[in-house]
Formats: C-alpha cells, structure tokens, sequence
C-alpha cells in the first residue's frame, strides 16, 4: 500500500495500542462527559470549542488548550470531568470497534506480544478493558500521577513490561501524540484515522504508516482477517 509493496510491521513481534480512539470508540462519551464537566466549571457552550481535541492527548492539557487557560485550569475541570465520566461509566458507551477484537486475536495467534498503551490513567484503563469482550494484553500501562505522565512514558513503560527491545516493536494511535511519543523512544508509528484526528494530521506528525481502517492496520501489521 503506497510506497509499500510488502507488510512493512510484519516482523515486529510486540504491537503497542492506544485505547481511546484506536481499541474503543470513545469519542462520544468522552465529549459528553468532556460537555458537562465544562458547564459545570462555568464555561458556556458557545465556548466549547472542537470537543473532539480532547480524544487522546492527556486531558488537562487538552481542556487548557480548549479553555485557552492555563495548566492549573486545565487540571481543575479534568477533575470534574473524571468524577462524571467514573460515574457513569459503561462499555455500552465506548464499544470496540469493528476489526478490533479481530486483529488482536490474530496478532496472539501468530505469538505476538500486545499490549497496551495510553494517555488515560492506569487504573482506569484497567477497569474499561476489563468489561469488554478482548482477548488478554501482555501490558496495558496508562498514566501515573505522579510517575509517569507522557504518552513517552507510557510506551517506554509498556516496551519495558514487555521485554520488547526497540527493533521489535511498533506502536498504533489514532492522534499526533500517539507518534511523537513512539517516535521518541525510537520506534515507528502507525497512524490509524477512527474519528478523530483531522485529516493529514499522521502525514504531519510523520507517521511510519497510515491506516483508514482496521484492514489496512492488519496488512502493515502482516495480519489476515
């Protein structure tokens, strides 16, 4: 596909995956929950903004960027907004999506090591993957407060529970910082368009690969579904 003319993650035997927006869509409960937060911190609706920005950075530099406010600001509404999202939390509102479930199962059929890795707490994670309908992950490593607070890190992390040595591995994510954060540990990149990223931005974060869907995802990944 484009300039390839073979799978070119086929050999990468540890396959790191953003969740929000790449395993699950959950886009739409995070933008709710992200609405209500913002009304109850005092900001009207007309001052928004694009709700989708905040699917997949970390979320208080994502509602500081939004709020044009500082970190502090940014960390103040975040807290609103986990006490609404833990509240109603249910995988009715973040299912996988199609392929997902798929891929995965065939990645671990060929012996590779999958795991998880993103901006979202650890602990959380934990608890969304754990109602849905996924084979088991090697890893699944999210944010730490304190301890660990970038995309980076969590990769970094992740690679380090996985014995994954940076030649082996490969990371998907559906945003710019799931790339510079895989970039930044020295390993490449899939960029996977789900929703939310506008258009070209895996082509300007420098994305190894792009995927429009979970079929092109597999064949870079050396996967038949």
């Amino acid at each position: 596909m484009g300039q390839y003319t073979a799978a070119p993650f086929a050999d990468r035997t540890a396959v790191l995956l953003d969740f929000d927006g790449t395993i699950a869509d959950t886009g739409t409960y995070i933008m709710r929950c992200a609405r209500e937060a913002l009304v109850e911190c005092g900001y009207s609706r007309e001052a928004e903004g694009d709700l989708h920005s905040l699917i997949g950075p970390p979320l208080f530099n994502g509602f500081a960027d939004l709020c044009h406010q500082p970190l502090e600001e940014g960390m103040r509404i975040t807290a609103v907004y986990r006490r609404i999202f833990d509240k109603d939390m249910s995988p009715d509102y973040y299912p996988v999506f199609p392929g997902m479930r798929e891929l995965i199962v065939a990645l671990r059929g060929q012996g590779r090591q999958v795991a998880v890795a993103t901006s979202r707490l650890e602990t959380t994670a934990h608890q969304m993957i754990d109602f849905l309908d996924l084979p088991p992950f090697d890893a699944i490593v999210g944010r730490l407060e304190p301890g660990r607070d970038t995309k980076a890190e969590s990769i970094r992390d992740a690679m380090a529970q996985l014995g994954a040595a940076i030649d082996d591995s490969v990371m998907v994510g559906d945003r710019f910082h799931d790339v510079h954060g895989a970039h930044e540990q020295g390993i490449p990149c899939i960029g996977i368009y789900t929703g939310a990223a506008d258009e070209g931005e895996h082509e300007r974060a420098g994305a190894d690969f792009v995927a429009h869907d979970v079929a092109q995802l597999a064949w870079a990944l050396g996967v038949e579904l």
